[in-house]
């Protein structure tokens, strides 16, 4: 498990390739293969954009929010409702996919994000005993687990109810009695 560590430490921190490049094990020899520290820079930069995309998506939300919170009663609720739609629409999607077909879900996947044979490894590679197969199943099983889950919250929060449907917009602040908020023209002659 400490080697597994040393693979996610390198991946969250902003040390070089060396970082993986440089461990061995008790005997000397290199930890992980060139091709496997390759691997996971690439992996590191996959991760990067992920997390700098994600805060972007998250302060065009609180923008999208502040906007709606003005201009549109409800919209806020209606936007979250959609959104968890959308989600478990697609998280669903993607659950078929790889339950009919783990091996080719994976490699598509790898395929989309990593150079073509990069992410390739043999059986007894350092990368493929710490992270076998299993480990991606289940990983990816928490993952639509957690992401169903938050999407179920949101629905049942937002979810479109007989009173939130028929409740009438807020007005706006009419103006007092006898007042205009335009200034008409007027048609009579002023007193002499």
């Amino acid at each position: 498990m400490t080697y597994g560590s040393y693979a996610v430490d390198y991946l969250l921190n902003f040390s070089g390739a060396r970082y993986l490049g440089d461990l061995v094990t008790s005997g000397g020899e290199p930890l992980y293969l060139e091709s496997e520290v390759s691997h996971m820079a690439d992996v590191k930069t996959v991760l990067t954009i992920a997390f700098v995309s994600a805060l972007a998506m998250a302060l065009l939300s609180v923008l999208a929010c502040v906007y709606l919170a003005k201009r549109s009663p409800g919209g806020i609720r209606r936007a979250l409702f959609s959104g968890a739609v959308l989600t478990l629409v697609l998280v669903g999607a993607l659950i078929v996919t790889a339950v009919l077909g783990w091996e080719s879900f994976f490699t598509q996947v790898h395929t989309i994000f990593f150079a073509n044979g990069n992410w390739t490894f043999r059986m007894d590679d350092t990368l493929i005993r710490l992270f076998p197969a299993q480990f991606w199943m289940d990983a990816g099983i928490a993952i639509a687990g957690l992401v169903l889950l938050v999407c179920l919250v949101v629905l049942i929060c937002a979810w479109p109810t007989k009173a939130r449907r028929s409740a009438p917009a807020p007005s706006r602040k009419q103006p007092a009695a006898g007042t205009s908020t335009r200034s008409k023209p007027s048609s009579r002659k002023p007193a002499a």
